[in-house]
């Protein structure tokens, strides 16, 4: 079978409407699955430690959620110049994560055969969804979806030769990785056991920690169990990973569940519009967010009865004083809560150049910019990062800790950070005008990520901007459009 080719007359075009993936994107299952891919992805050892080393997704896993799921529209669009914008936007932030893992093994994100890894979960683990769910895919459609996954990998790498043509090959490759070179890595051991006992409430949930360290507390070990159980026996063996007793059955009845959905009314259940409800932060301009403030007041009520009626110790929701402060419109961070929210966007315990390079990157995710202006905004942001470091860095191992950043509480609106606003200016300020109308502000910080502009004819100056910004990065401010962009999880 040839693959990676657009489909004859008689067939339907790849990625189109019948695009076999396509019909995951708002399925429920394609969450089990996801969740499973990425455990697999991260058991790959180059993929595992650039995961360790550059993302976010223990301290900030709905916004990963987020961009992730709108990568993956892109990469999957009908229209080819989207999908080739968007890999080429990929390729250039994969290009900028290479290192050593904590065994001193070089990675490189750009490594042709752990991208053909990460693909290559995807589609094993829309199989493996399928079957689990019992609605097995017919030959035909996996063969088809297979096309189209070796023409996603073929749109990052410029062909798709890392996986094989053949789909019976494909099992044989699949089963050798899995043997050979998967490891229990740290990356796959924060995803299994850390992230979900310590997942951060979206913002949808701010506000009620009782209430959302309760659900965790339940749902996040089931999560664990159902995700081990349906990992290959072989690598659950070689990982020394334990099996819950019944995780099997549960893990099976998970699948049946979440397939259950097909029953359901068409456009009843919409990815997209779940992930920006959860996201929707206080203050909101977004139509729903009178609807969600009601539910979020409810929520209120429901934690504060649950916290009186069972007190949960080590709770790691959302700092009730932080949430009333910024009520007030007056909510300032200690020193030790702008650390951990703000700047340790990797969440090691340490600030470094991953760190900012995570800022710069969800900035450029937002603003979708193309290459110059994402140059731009990198390279500023690594002039703040050496400014930080020269100035912090005080026992010279190459990163800033948090007793280091607390023991100087330093101002960090230096040169370079005025720098990275005006850069961020610029990269706004679409009609090059020297001034941000609404229109251009509500594209900065998208959906969820905008507020009503506080100046009285309605445009934001260069000043202004810069202002508003430093005061944030500086002055530790809560309540600014900020928060939600780099703060939030």
């Amino acid at each position: 079978m040839t693959t990676g080719t657009p489909g004859t007359a008689d067939e339907a075009p790849l990625f189109g409407p019948e695009s076999p993936f396509r019909a995951f994107f708002d399925d429920p299952r394609w969450a089990l699955a996801m969740i499973r891919a990425t455990v697999l992805e991260a058991a790959h050892p180059q993929v595992g430690a650039a995961l360790a080393d550059n993302s976010t997704f223990v301290t900030h896993p709905w916004r990963r959620l987020r961009n992730t799921f709108l990568s993956m529209r892109r990469m999957f669009d009908t229209d080819p110049t989207v999908r080739e914008r968007e890999a080429a936007r990929l390729n250039r932030l994969h290009a900028r994560m290479s290192g050593s893992d904590s065994r001193g093994r070089a990675y490189d994100a750009m490594d042709r055969a752990a991208r053909a890894w990460v693909v290559a979960t995807l589609f094993e683990s829309a199989v493996t969804m399928c079957r689990l769910s019992g609605q097995p895919l017919d030959q035909d459609s996996m063969e088809r979806m297979y096309t189209e996954y070796r023409a996603f990998l073929a749109a990052l790498d410029g062909d798709a030769g890392g996986l094989p043509e053949d789909m019976k090959d494909f099992w044989r490759y699949f089963d050798r990785v899995v043997e050979d070179e998967l490891e229990n890595t740290e990356a796959a051991r924060v995803i299994l056991y850390r992230l979900f006992d310590h997942l951060p409430a979206p913002a949808l949930f701010e506000g009620a920690p009782a209430l959302w360290a309760a659900g965790r507390s339940v749902v996040g070990p089931l999560l664990g169990a159902i995700t081990v159980a349906s990992l290959p026996e072989p690598y659950r063996r070689r990982a020394g990973l334990p099996e819950m007793p019944g995780a099997s059955t549960l893990m099976q009845g998970a699948y049946l569940a979440a397939g259950l959905t097909r029953f359901l009314p068409a456009g009843w259940i919409n990815a997209e519009t779940v992930i920006e409800t959860l996201s929707l932060s206080p203050g909101s301009d977004d139509p729903r967010a009178r609807t969600v403030s009601g539910l979020r007041a409810r929520m209120k009520r429901a934690s504060a009865l649950l916290r009186l009626l069972t007190p949960l110790s080590g709770d790691t929701g959302p700092d009730p004083g932080r949430a009333s402060s910024a009520a007030t419109g007056e909510g300032r961070r200690s020193a030790e809560e702008f650390f951990r929210q703000v700047l340790d966007q990797t969440g090691d315990g340490h600030l470094d150049w991953p760190d900012l390079a995570a800022m710069a990157r969800e900035l450029a995710t937002r603003l979708d910019l193309d290459e110059p202006e994402e140059t731009r905004l990198y390279d500023a942001f690594a002039a703040w990062w050496r400014e930080l470091q020269a100035a912090l860095d005080t026992d010279g191992d190459g990163r800033v800790s948090a007793e280091e950043y607390a023991a100087a509480v330093p101002s960090l609106a230096g040169p370079a950070l005025i720098r990275v606003a005006e850069v961020l200016f610029d990269a706004t300020d679409k009609d090059g005008s020297g001034t941000i109308d609404a229109d251009e502000h509500r594209t900065l910080f998208r959906t969820a990520f905008h507020r009503d502009l506080t100046t009285t004819d309605g445009t934001c100056s260069r000043s202004a901007f810069v202002g508003d910004f430093l005061s944030f990065m500086a002055g530790r401010r809560t309540n600014t459009p900020y928060d939600p962009l780099l703060a939030d999880a």
